[in-house]
């Protein structure tokens, strides 16, 4: 039997046998597997059911960002020259002609200004790599308050935000490549975080930027970094994630039908796959479109870097903002151990990075050892069903939410008219209150929402299909589990109708004694299904 048998519509011919009608995709597939012996493989993978729910998609969206983001990078990388030589520009963006720049703030400009398209496949890889590091945080936050990062998946969630932190480092290494004098302002103070380090930060300086700043060597170092070892990790890394998720098979929201050893939704073949290929084109299409409409890193507004010079307001790629923030909002404390100083850059830069990060990889061991669950979940949580863990995630979120309007206090100041120094007084205090006070109302919220009574159910019960002449019928295979759960006597609905009123050849609902009405409908029906067979 072909791997797309059992997916495959067909007829019943004069014989009483059934004709098949195979498309393209079909016909190549059957023709590969059966040449490589892949057959049963390929169609237990076709035969795979994925749950639908919106929530899911925001890993599908980072995958299909990140494919964006390779085939952008492709192309910039036979452009781009990773080096701080010195050269002079003369290209053909006239306010910097003369001036000297380093190799590749050089190439960066011909890429935007001279090669055909260039500056919007520039714009495009930028785009696509704010929008893979939102995914992939949108999707771990849906992990994170639905549950999903229990047993078994635990493993999981370790790989995932090994993923987030790889996601980071690329968006840095990259945002850093122009040596333009944004991107340089920002690597200074990595260089600064760095010195601040006890015993090993001045060697580690100097190995990194091959010696005082700015160094000869930081560009052509992040350069291979960023366009070979990273994507490499980001790919393997992935590739284990990937098959984690389709051996333990996905989680689903419960519902009718669900359990703890099933997973109710659509195959892959066809319906899940035409789905996802919709959205990778409509992620590729809309990536596209914001590369040619909006403006995004002009790196000849700000020119080359100069260690003399600074950027005003100058913020940094919304995903380092929260370190941007942590570095200007903590207090200068500063003090002596065991011969080393500690400053104020060791506990901005280094340990709160490590708390937030430190907390989410331990996660899973802090709610097994705070619930004493150990068991294996399959079927997510609401939000709601888990107060404690949902006030949690939401007071770290109001934490790095405060962070991150720091990493632009001075936009904030000016604004508001208000001075530097008290938008900061302000953000400090939130830093430390924010969290707390979030929490509370938080737990407060999905403890009323928890225990109100609501309705039995939220979504239909089973699918509604339409017919060519606009009305609505519920599928032959799901007629018995609605009749039985009280639905209204088979037939095509009318769409402005009411739902009690049926058209077609079965009566009315008896409101007197609704479950018998439908069980007479169903039986009226299977009788009428048996003459037509």
């Amino acid at each position: 039997m072909s791997v797309f048998d059992r997916f495959s519509r067909g007829d019943t011919d004069d014989a009483g046998e059934v004709t098949k009608r195979r498309g393209l995709v079909e016909r190549y597939v059957d023709s590969v597997t059966s040449r490589t012996g892949g057959g049963s493989f390929v169609t237990k993978s076709l035969r795979k059911v994925f749950p639908s729910h919106f929530s899911f998609l925001w890993g599908e969206l980072a995958l299909y960002s990140l494919i964006v983001l390779f085939l952008t990078g492709t192309y910039l990388t036979l452009f781009f020259e990773g080096s701080q030589e010195v050269v002079t520009y003369t290209g053909s963006h006239e306010p910097l002609q003369g001036q000297e720049v380093s190799a590749a703030f050089d190439s960066v400009m011909r890429i935007s200004f001279e090669v055909k398209g260039g500056l919007l496949i520039r714009q495009m890889h930028h785009w696509s790599a704010l929008l893979f590091v939102g995914a992939i945080a949108l999707h771990m936050a849906r992990v994170f308050f639905t549950g999903a990062f229990r047993r078994p998946r635990d493993l999981n969630w370790i790989v995932g935000l090994t993923l987030l932190l790889l996601a980071l480092a690329a968006g840095f290494t990259g945002y850093s490549l122009p040596d333009d004098l944004l991107s340089g302002t920002g690597l200074r103070i990595t260089n600064g975080i760095i010195l601040a380090i006890p015993f090993i930060g001045e060697r580690l300086a100097y190995l990194i930027f091959g010696g005082e700043w700015p160094g000869t060597d930081i560009i052509g170092r992040l350069y291979p970094v960023h366009i070979l070892l990273i994507p490499a990790a980001i790919v393997a890394v992935l590739s284990i994630h990937l098959a984690l998720v389709w051996r333990q098979k996905h989680t689903q929201f419960r519902g009718p039908g669900r359990t703890e050893q099933n997973v109710v939704g659509e195959r892959v073949w066809p319906a899940f796959a035409m789905k996802s290929i919709g959205l990778l084109f409509l992620t590729a299409g809309v990536l596209t479109a914001m590369g040619a409409i909006f403006e995004i890193n002009p790196v000849w507004l700000y020119g080359p870097y100069d260690t003399a010079a600074a950027t005003s307001f100058a913020q940094p790629d919304w995903y380092i903002g929260f370190l941007e923030g942590s570095v200007r909002l903590f207090p200068p404390w500063e003090f002596r151990a065991g011969g080393f100083v500690i400053n104020t850059l060791v506990f901005s830069g280094i340990l709160i990075p490590g708390i937030v990060f430190g907390g989410l990889f331990l996660a899973p061991t802090i709610e097994r050892r705070l619930t004493g669950d150990t068991a294996d979940h399959h079927l997510l949580d609401r939000p709601r069903d888990a107060p404690n863990r949902t006030a949690a995630g939401a007071a770290s979120i109001a934490f790095v939410a405060v962070l991150f309007l720091g990493g632009a206090q001075d936009v904030v100041a000016s604004t508001l008219d208000f001075s530097v120094g008290h938008v900061t007084t302000v953000l400090q205090f939130a830093m430390i209150l924010a969290p707390p006070i979030v929490f509370v109302i938080t737990k407060r919220t999905c403890v009323e929402l928890r225990d109100r009574t609501g309705p039995e159910r939220t979504e239909r019960r089973v699918p509604v299909e339409r017919t060519a002449d606009g009305g609505y019928h519920i599928p032959d295979d799901q007629l018995e589990d609605w009749m039985l759960a009280g639905g209204a006597a088979p037939g095509h609905f009318d769409e402005m109708a009411d739902h009690s009123t049926v058209r077609g050849k079965h009566a009315h609902r008896d409101e007197s004694d609704p479950v018998h009405a439908d069980e007479e409908a169903l039986d009226e029906m299977r009788d009428d299904a048996g003459a037509d067979r």
